[in-house]
């Protein structure tokens, strides 16, 4: 019997940690993105229409690189602590491509590379 292939993406909106799910220790690798927000969350110089539209430009691009990685996987589960694993998982449910892959999302605190990794252990052997 063929093993499922699985992965777990730690994410926020400026970087995702992809781990996949093997019995080696996890290669984490990583995606950045470019949304960034400044402290009150606008752009001084420009129009906040043209920042939100840059900003959703930004987002989907990033969401896109994920997701072309996703669709070599079986399951996937997103966790992290802020809306960007659901804005993603909402992205990939508009996409026939991953009508059958089966993602799941937790919400957990921003974590080290250690918690990371161990949550991806736990989440495995369940």
């Amino acid at each position: 019997m063929k093993a499922t292939k699985k992965l777990g993406i730690w994410m926020d909106h400026s970087i995702a940690y992809l781990m996949e799910f093997t019995s080696n220790k996890f290669v984490i690798n990583t995606i950045e993105s470019k949304f960034i927000l400044n402290e009150n969350g606008q752009n001084l110089i420009w129009p906040e229409n043209f920042i939100r539209t840059i900003d959703q430009q930004l987002l989907i691009t990033y969401y896109n690189k994920i997701s072309e990685i996703i669709k070599d996987y079986k399951l996937v589960i997103l966790f992290g602590p802020n809306n960007a694993k659901i804005e993603l998982f909402d992205v990939l449910s508009e996409d026939e491509r991953f009508v059958k892959i089966k993602v799941e999302f937790k919400n957990t605190e921003k974590m080290n590379e250690n918690q990371k990794y161990d949550f991806v252990k736990l989440y495995k052997s369940t």
